[in-house]
């Protein structure tokens, strides 16, 4: 992996820069010691590593404008982090880098039940916004599978989905506003507690950018009402192939699932071993399908579901009869990347979009391509909106293994451009897909869009080496 070549004038002035930093922040508000900045040296795509200059850790959104106002009059680079759980490579400091850490702005602001909005810092957890306002009967919606450890600062700045976006959206659809602060240190508000702004769609533009135009301090998120109930269903194939027709088959006629997953025999049988929640053994396939709402609206849904799933003759289906059934089955889906490390301890977990009626193809290619590349596949993704997670396995300490995982991926990311898909879905592009761009941009579009970067941070020093190749970058 290559990366911008780092600034000898501000290595050498490394004491000077902590000093600095220290001044604005405290003592215990900087780290610098080399074994204290060794968690901070990678993110949950840990093939890549190195140790970062400092860390910052700011408590409010004056804290962080100062560190970035210093940072640019210093000509130093920073790296925006939550909770570190990129799977792209998106928190990956460098060695002149400071690592901003936003994990201290971890407050609650204020909840809002009648306007159905929370503002929170962005340092406070995914899940922790829905344990803020589940005693009234309120949630929000993104639930990535880190949900219980990434930050929504991250989320933001990645576009996070989860398994309930097929019916919420992801993280843009549930933002009313955000605080944030530029490079210079300039603190703005975008949005806020009303349903639309007048203006450009700063939100639009803000969300996903992955920390390469500013820092986000305080995000104020919608809140929803708790559905009557869910029920979960698994419905087992023979096939990949014929799961994934299934899937096509339920978006098209119309129905909107609140989540529709999708596992294949290895990811299956890691996860039942986690869970212990009845998956099917025998299976190739998986499908779990939930719907929510009243006993007669789930009873309507899953009747239909369950007349299209019997056109495919699946070997079987089960719908939850309990709370505690469901909550199993919920259970070995979001612990599913960890519970494939029973399987190898070294993956890559991808991230690319594709039309659901492409599923059957791109999945009959990847098993094509696992036999080809001798490197075992599990697959496991969001079906309904065609987001795949094919988690490549390979030897961490092999190199040349390593490689061809690297190909392999890169080569099913093609694969989701070339059938009218994207490079990615809710990972991010990274530094894991950011010489991939020039397949699906064109050079003009990537001018197009260094262009906003550089309006932005003119010295590109927010994030740097991800996103933009490399060659793109430096020109």
């Amino acid at each position: 992996m290559r990366q911008m070549e780092p600034k000898a004038d501000v290595l050498a002035r490394r004491s000077e820069i902590v000093a600095g930093l220290t001044a604005l922040l405290t003592p215990s508000g900087v780290i610098c010691e080399p074994t204290r900045l060794k968690p901070y040296e990678t993110d949950g795509l840990p093939a890549y590593r190195q140790i970062p200059l400092a860390v910052a850790l700011p408590e409010t959104t004056g804290q962080v404008a100062d560190v970035l106002a210093f940072c640019h009059r210093n000509g130093v680079r920073v790296v925006p982090r939550g909770a570190g759980t990129s799977l792209s490579g998106g928190a990956l400091p460098m060695a002149d880098a400071v690592v901003l850490g936003m994990m201290r702005m971890n407050r609650i602001l204020e909840i809002d039940y009648p306007d159905r909005l929370a503002v929170v810092q962005a340092g406070v957890t995914n899940i922790g916004i829905t344990q803020a306002v589940a005693s009234e009967g309120f949630f929000y919606a993104p639930d990535p599978s880190s949900q219980l450890a990434c930050m929504i600062g991250g989320n933001v700045s990645m576009n996070s989905g989860g398994a309930h976006c097929l019916k919420y959206g992801v993280t843009a659809n549930n933002l009313l506003g955000l605080k944030v602060v530029t490079i210079e240190g300039e603190i703005l508000e975008i949005g806020g507690a009303h349903l639309d702004a007048n203006g450009y769609d700063w939100l639009g533009l803000l969300t996903g950018s992955e920390g390469q135009l500013v820092v986000v301090t305080e995000v104020t998120v919608r809140i929803l009402r708790s559905p009557e109930g869910q029920r979960a269903m698994l419905v087992a194939f023979p096939s990949n192939e014929i799961a994934g027709a299934c899937v096509d088959a339920i978006i098209s006629a119309g129905i909107i699932p609140v989540a529709l997953e999708f596992m294949d025999r290895p990811a299956i049988h890691a996860c039942e071993a986690f869970a212990h929640a009845g998956y099917p053994l025998d299976a190739e396939a998986m499908l779990i399908i939930e719907v929510e709402g009243s006993v007669a609206e789930q009873d309507f849904l899953l009747d239909r579901i369950r007349v299209i799933c019997e056109g495919f003759s699946p070997m079987s289906m089960r719908v939850s009869q309990s709370a505690e059934e469901s909550l199993a089955i919920w259970k070995g889906r979001k612990g599913a990347f960890g519970a494939v490390g029973r399987i190898s301890p070294d993956y890559l977990c991808m991230d690319g979009t594709i039309p659901t009626s492409q599923l059957a193809h791109v999945l009959a290619r990847i098993t094509e391509m696992s036999d080809s590349y001798g490197l075992k596949v599990a697959n496991i993704f969001h079906a309904g909106d065609g987001n795949l997670h094919p988690l490549i396995m390979f030897d961490a300490n092999d190199p040349a293994s390593f490689h061809k995982a690297e190909t392999f991926g890169a080569d099913i990311l093609r694969l989701c451009v070339e059938v009218g898909g994207c490079l990615t879905g809710e990972h991010g592009v990274g530094i894991e897909k950011r010489d991939l761009m020039g397949v699906q941009f064109s050079a003009i579009e990537l001018d197009q869009q260094r262009r906003i970067k550089s309006a932005f941070d003119p010295d590109w020093l927010l994030n740097p080496s991800k996103v933009f190749p490399l060659a793109v970058a430096a020109e």
